[in-house]
C-alpha cells in the first residue's frame, strides 16, 4: 500500500476525491454496487480505509457524490432529447443507456441514503430536487402536463427505474431459478419497454385526476 500524504493544497485534495470517486464507479460498473466495500474502493486507490474516510465520511458518501454526478449527466441527456423524443421516451430512454445511473437509483433509498452526514445528505436532496424540477420543468413545456405534474412524471421514472433495474437483472441465485422454472421467469419485467408503459399510464392518467 502507497504510505499515505496528506494533501495540504484543495487542488491535491480535488484530486484525492477525484480518484477516490473512480475507483468507486469502475468497481460498481464490474461488480455492482451492492458488491463494493469501502475496503475495495481503498485497495484500488492505494490508501487504507481511515485515508479515504478523510474524503468521503463513509462508502455510502462516495456513492451518493456519484448518485448525484449521474443526476446530473442524466439532467443533461433528458433536456436535450426531449424536444424531438417527447417526455416518456426521453426519460425511458436515456436512463437505460445509463445502467450505472439505474443501478445506484435501485441503492439509493434502502442504502446510500443510511450511513451519511446531514450535511451529505442536504446536498445530495438539494442537489437532485433542482435537478427533477428542472427535468419537470421540461416535460410541462412539451407534454399537456401542469408543472407539478411533470415533476411527478420525472419523480416516477427515478424511482421506477430503480425498481424495475433491480427486478431486470437478478442475483445469480435467481438467474438459475429462472433456468429451471420458465414460468416464473416469465413474470421478470423487461425494463425499458416496462418502464415506458408505466411512465406512459401515469402522463395520460395524470390530468383526469385534476380536482
Amino acid at each position: 500500500m502507497t504510505e499515505f500524504v496528506r494533501a495540504r493544497r484543495p487542488e491535491h485534495k480535488q484530486q484525492r476525491r477525484a480518484a477516490i470517486l473512480d475507483a468507486a464507479r469502475e468497481l460498481a460498473r464490474k461488480d455492482g454496487v451492492r458488491s463494493v466495500s469501502l475496503g475495495g474502493v481503498a485497495a484500488v486507490v492505494g490508501f487504507a480505509k481511515s485515508n479515504v474516510a478523510r474524503y468521503f465520511g463513509t462508502r455510502e458518501e462516495i456513492y451518493l457524490e456519484l448518485t448525484a454526478e449521474c443526476w446530473r449527466d442524466w439532467e443533461k441527456a433528458v433536456l436535450a432529447r426531449i424536444p424531438e423524443a417527447g417526455p416518456v421516451d426521453a426519460l425511458v430512454d436515456t436512463v437505460a443507456e445509463r445502467p450505472l445511473f439505474c443501478d445506484l437509483l435501485s441503492q439509493v433509498t434502502i442504502t446510500l441514503e443510511h450511513n451519511v452526514s446531514i450535511p451529505a445528505a442536504r446536498e445530495f436532496k438539494r442537489e437532485m430536487h433542482g435537478i427533477i424540477r428542472s427535468v419537470g420543468a421540461a416535460v410541462t413545456a412539451h407534454s399537456e402536463l401542469t408543472e407539478p405534474e411533470g415533476v411527478e412524471l420525472v419523480t416516477a421514472a427515478g424511482a421506477l427505474a430503480g425498481i424495475l433495474y433491480a427486478a431486470a437483472n437478478p442475483s445469480a441465485t435467481l438467474c438459475q431459478l429462472y433456468e429451471q422454472e420458465p414460468e416464473i421467469a416469465a413474470m421478470v419485467p423487461s425494463f425499458q419497454p416496462t418502464l415506458k408503459r408505466a411512465l406512459a399510464a401515469l402522463m395520460a392518467g395524470l390530468p383526469t385526476l385534476r380536482a
